[in-house]
C-alpha cells in the first residue's frame, strides 16, 4: 500500500479551479474525477488531450447534456498536479478553446511554476 500512496501524485488546483469544478454537474465532477485521479496514478486519461501551445498541458473533455465542460491540468512539474482551470465551453461554433481561456491556463501555469519552486523540498 505504502508503494501505491507514493506513486500518487499530490494534487494542488490553482485559482479557481477547484470552486469551478465543484460547480460542475455531479456526472461531470465524477467523470473528470476520474481522470484526474488516473493521471495522479501517472496514467493518460482516455478523455484526456494536449493542450495546443502549451508543453506538458492537458485538457479533459466531458459533453454532458449537450454541454462541453473541460479542466485543464499539467504534470509538467515533479511529484505534483496542477490543476489550471475548470469551464464550462460555451461557445456554439468550432472545437477551439476560447482566447480567454487560454490566456488564464497561460497564467495559472506560470503560477503553478511559482508554486512549485516555492514549496518544492516541502513534500
Amino acid at each position: 500500500m505504502n508503494d501505491l500512496l507514493r506513486a500518487i501524485k499530490a494534487t494542488v488546483f490553482v485559482g479557481s479551479s477547484k470552486k469551478d469544478l465543484r460547480a460542475f454537474p455531479a456526472a461531470v465532477r465524477s467523470e473528470i474525477g476520474q481522470s484526474l485521479f488516473e493521471a495522479q496514478l501517472g496514467e493518460h486519461p482516455r478523455n484526456a488531450k494536449p493542450l495546443k501551445g502549451f508543453g506538458g498541458v492537458l485538457e479533459i473533455r466531458d459533453n454532458f447534456d449537450g454541454d462541453t465542460y473541460r479542466a485543464v491540468y499539467t504534470t509538467r512539474f515533479e511529484g505534483v498536479l496542477y490543476v489550471l482551470h475548470a469551464f464550462q465551453k460555451k461557445s456554439t461554433s468550432g472545437i477551439a478553446t476560447p482566447q480567454r481561456h487560454i490566456d488564464l491556463v497561460r497564467q495559472r501555469l506560470s503560477d503553478a511554476e511559482t508554486i512549485h519552486k516555492a514549496t518544492k523540498g516541502d513534500r
